[in-house]
């Protein structure tokens, strides 16, 4: 199927064609057709498979064929809210260069920069916005902006949105926009919140479920290596010295542990770059923006930070931290082997995870390979180590005064 079978104007194809975009993906090509029918949709598939296309095409093919239509000035049209500033930028990105051969316009908002630019952007007047829930909140209340003429409205990412507490402000949104409006939800897994969302806001949605989300990459070696907490950071170095080349992308669960393993890391030689939500909106743009021209080769970010950030021929995926959501695991390492080209992922087990890797190999329904040979194994029969908390063994001082242990009284 080539794209000029989905039905797509003259100018949007040139746009695509000049993108280097050949023949529309499976998610695009189930999407699209359903999106220009003014149908509610549900849409699961990973990151890479296409999904900003396939619902931004179809929606500028809307827009374009009614933007003669008699109106007063630019109103917005179409909402798309995304969870992070990145996925929004990028997402604004692939709409200007798609719409470059019409007459649409298009902005980006999203909190941690000035309003004021935003401000003048929005008075000018757009057809399509992008915006992250906070600040389109921010810009609403200060009545910036009317969603009162919503065509179309696109939740991206939803699990992540929910994830992130947005649930709330989804919901708001989305009653400030038109009864009649058409809803489209894009989401790379489908728990059950999600599930509970689609159903409040979608009507009759046609659903297209296209990589499973039980389903690890086919090009994506795997390899999971059963190793002591502490030992960690030293089995990173080991991999890194002889194993792992090329662009690399490190996961970490929390914030400070991208922070330590940067600074451990850049203290050994390597040029590192850090992802997460501590970091300044330009700080972000510039660590992606120096991993995806090669001034570095290992960016490490959080899964939140790193949600839907188009990362093109990444070599390999470290799990330095693994998730406790299956599903997270399979869409970290999606991110490389794609295109058809090969990719290889490194999980690192401590003995308290070793519950995420039973739920992860149920989900993918394959046993990861295990690599014994290296030099910090984890003891098989090593637990995890619990940390007691202090109320249980000692009594809180008054005013945040020294606890002491409590004596034993029979009676």
């Amino acid at each position: 199927m080539s794209f000029k079978d989905l039905k797509l104007n003259k100018p949007i194809l040139r746009a695509i064609a000049e993108a280097g975009y050949d023949n529309p993906t499976l998610v695009q090509e189930k999407t699209i057709p359903s999106v220009l029918e003014k149908r509610d949709v549900i849409t699961s598939a990973q990151t890479g498979t296409g999904k900003t296309a396939a619902f931004a095409l179809p929606i500028l093919q809307l827009l374009y064929d009614k933007q003669d239509a008699p109106k007063k000035g630019k109103k917005i049209r179409a909402l798309i809210v995304s969870p992070t500033r990145e996925l929004a930028i990028q997402i604004g990105k692939n709409f200007k260069t798609y719409a470059k051969h019409t007459n649409l316009r298009s902005s980006v908002v999203y909190g941690g920069t000035s309003i004021e630019p935003q401000k003048d952007i929005l008075e000018k007047g757009i057809d399509i916005l992008v915006a992250t829930p906070g600040r389109l909140l921010d810009l609403h209340k200060q009545d910036l902006l009317n969603l009162d003429y919503i065509e179309v409205f696109v939740l991206d990412e939803a699990d992540l949105m929910l994830d992130m507490g947005f649930i709330d402000d989804v919901k708001k949104i989305e009653r400030l926009c038109p009864e009649t409006k058409q809803t489209l939800l894009f989401s790379a897994t489908m728990p059950y919140k999600v599930e509970q969302l689609a159903s409040s806001i979608l009507t009759n949605p046609i659903r297209i479920e296209v990589t499973p989300t039980s389903s690890a990459a086919q090009n994506v070696s795997q390899v999971l290596y059963y190793v002591p907490k502490k030992n960690k950071i030293e089995l990173c170095l080991h991999l890194l010295r002889n194993t792992v080349k090329g662009s690399i992308l490190i996961f970490r669960r929390t914030k400070f542990g991208v922070d330590k393993l940067e600074q451990t890391l850049t203290n050994n030689g390597y040029k590192i770059e850090r992802l997460h939500g501590d970091r300044t909106q330009v700080e972000r743009q510039n660590a992606l923006a120096d991993f995806k021209r090669g001034k570095v080769n290992i960016l490490i970010a959080t899964d939140v930070a790193a949600r839907g950030i188009d990362i093109a021929e990444l070599d390999a995926v470290i799990n330095f931290d693994l998730p406790n959501v299956p599903e997270t695991y399979v869409h970290r390492i999606g991110r490389t082997g794609r295109a058809g080209e090969f990719g290889n992922s490194y999980s690192f087990c401590s003995a308290d995870e070793k519950p995420y890797v039973k739920t992860i190999q149920q989900l993918i329904n394959v046993q990861i390979p295990v690599e014994d040979g290296h030099p910090y194994p984890l003891d098989p029969k090593a637990k995890p180590i619990v940390h007691k908390k202090q109320g249980s063994k000692y009594k809180k001082g008054r005013k945040g005064e020294g606890s002491k242990k409590k004596k034993k009284r029979w009676y």
